[in-house]
């Protein structure tokens, strides 16, 4: 058994570490301050199962990513057969567009032996009818796909309900944590106080807010990204595309998601017409038919911002029980997977998927 747990934060990151944790054994209960959990970064994103640019980050991002690809496809399976519930893990691949950094994504993929390969410009229009004009050059990345975000939650959210190890406590704000012995053994909330023999902090965005009750700085802060949601036929558009910064992805059922924005707004989540009209623009520019489609949704949401999108993953030294993972960035539900192993891992005294020094908080919070 793994003990008594506490999980901060019902994201991508806080449920899959509950679930991990819940069938090694622990006991969890994970409490989430909205009404309900992942309607935050977790909803908001895209799901492409790919940093955008993989070649432009640290061997620490790329560690937990390329373990995560592979991981999904049997995982979405797995909770599919598990609670009826279909995150749809969809393989397109996905297409560049006149990048500028062609020759380090080249041979970024070489050296880490990634099927990234330079195509000519008539094969991409060729696979993607639908594609704006006047393109010159095209990267691929055949097997990467992407996770329609708001079922994986629901379908975690689904299979943790039905563990009997976990409890769930939703619109249940954290204000604080419990100090005893020098050691963290809880959290408090607006509803009193959760004990437990450890707490893991996953609350995105909201990350450093609750650390710096405890006089901690945690470099991790709130950036908006905008979406724009089409409704199209369902063979409409056959791969991710990106260019210019935009990427469109496809959904099975022909919703194409364009986003997104990058703002450094606070905690401010309210949509503007002016990232609408840029996102359309963007649209219309890679995808010109899609000028009489109309939008169907348009949101924001709030990535947990962190220097070089490096996860902290692991115990807080100076606070013993108290363990992070949080800060993921662009990149959350790339990374969750392998976050989540690597946090169970360590806390379950296993040996870890991969070495998680690069992660650990120590010397690097303020």
């Amino acid at each position: 058994m793994g003990g008594d747990v506490v999980v901060v934060g019902g994201g991508a990151i806080g449920l899959l570490s509950g679930y991990q944790l819940a069938c090694a054994g622990s006991n969890v209960v994970l409490v989430e301050s909205a009404e309900q959990v992942g309607r935050e970064s977790s909803w908001a994103g895209g799901g492409i199962v790919s940093p955008l640019y993989p070649w432009r980050y640290s061997a620490a991002v790329t560690a937990l990513a390329h373990w995560s690809q592979g991981f999904y496809p049997g995982f979405g399976q797995r909770l599919l057969d598990e609670t009826g519930v279909d995150p749809e893990v969809y393989v397109t691949g996905l297409y560049w567009l006149d990048l500028a950094d062609e020759a380090e994504a080249l041979a970024w993929a070489q050296r880490e032996g990634r099927p990234l390969f330079s195509v000519d410009i008539a094969e991409a229009y060729q696979r993607v009818p639908v594609l704006g004009e006047g393109f010159k050059r095209a990267i691929h990345l055949p097997g990467v796909a992407n996770v329609r975000n708001p079922r994986l939650v629901k379908a975690l959210r689904a299979a943790l309900t039905a563990m009997p190890n976990v409890e769930l406590r939703e619109h249940c704000p954290v204000t604080g944590f419990i100090q005893e012995g020098g050691r963290i053994c809880g959290v408090t909330t607006a509803a009193g106080e959760i004990r437990a023999e450890r707490v893991v902090l996953a609350a995105g965005a909201w990350s450093g807010e609750l650390l710096r009750t405890l006089g901690l700085e945690l470099p991790v802060e709130p950036v908006k990204g905008q979406m724009i949601l089409y409704k199209c036929a369902e063979d409409f558009l056959p791969s991710m595309v990106l260019a210019k910064g935009r990427y469109a992805i496809p959904r099975r059922d022909g919703h194409i998601l364009i986003g997104s924005t990058l703002e450094y707004a606070g905690f401010d989540k309210t949509p503007t017409d002016n990232a609408l009209e840029s996102l359309k623009a963007s649209a219309q520019e890679l995808l010109p038919t899609l000028k009489d489609a109309e939008v169907v949704g348009h949101w924001a949401g709030l990535r947990p911002g962190s220097p070089e999108g490096i996860p902290f993953i692991g115990e807080l030294p100076e606070h013993p029980g108290l363990w992070l993972n949080c800060g993921h960035f662009r990149n959350g539900l790339v990374l969750a997977p392998a976050s989540c192993q690597l946090l169970a891992d360590l806390m379950l005294g296993r040996e870890p998927i991969i070495d998680p020094a690069p992660y650990a908080p120590a010397g690097r919070l303020q």
